[in-house]
């Protein structure tokens, strides 16, 4: 903190209940706080409100600001990165929609439930037809598709010939279709 600093001298007149100087805070403040809330949370009217809320916390907890543990600046954008943040993670609750009109217009990135359900089950077939290959085709399979090694490096990794590797995977990729492709859609 700088010596004189015109933002501690307000903090503590805020601290005595000095309404007009926490209009003179607010008025010096409040663009790069708003700037570090907008930032944050990428819109402005969500960025306006936790603003509101972080100017009552800042008025509330002003007898508690120190000094010497922070300056006057990095002390007010914590409490709003932190207001942010806690914004960010608890769910917002959606304007009513009566006529059903927002709710058929909002698309979701996320799968539905039925889709969850039937991803789990093809999860569950997959593995089922990943146990009925050999062990080889198996680990070789895996380490494919799920490490991302090329057949190169899965010759390498197996020590076994390139072309012996190619075969495990080509054979059990062909044995995983059957047996997937056997057990109908899910």
């Amino acid at each position: 903190m700088t010596p004189g600093d015109p933002l501690a001298g307000l903090l503590a007149a805020c601290a005595r209940r000095d309404r007009a100087a926490f209009g003179r805070l607010y008025e010096a403040t409040s663009a790069k706080l708003y700037g570090v809330a907008v930032r944050i949370l990428r819109r402005e009217d969500w960025a306006e409100e936790v603003l509101q809320e972080c100017y009552v916390s800042i008025w509330t907890h002003a007898p508690q600001y120190r000094a010497a543990l922070a300056a006057p600046m990095t002390w007010m954008t914590s409490i709003v990165r932190n207001r942010c943040l806690d914004g960010l993670r608890r769910p917002r609750h959606e304007v009513s929609d009566a006529d059903g009109t927002l709710a058929e217009s909002a698309e979701s990135a996320n799968p539905g439930p039925l889709a969850e359900l039937e991803r789990a089950k093809d999860a569950q077939a997959l593995a089922r037809c990943l146990k009925a290959l050999e062990g080889k085709q198996r680990q070789a399979i895996a380490l494919a598709f799920y490490d991302g090694l090329s057949h190169a490096e899965l010759a390498g990794h197996l020590r076994e010939p390139l072309g012996t590797v190619k075969t495990w995977v080509r054979r059990g990729l062909l044995r995983l279709k059957d047996c997937l492709s056997a057990q109908g859609p899910a």
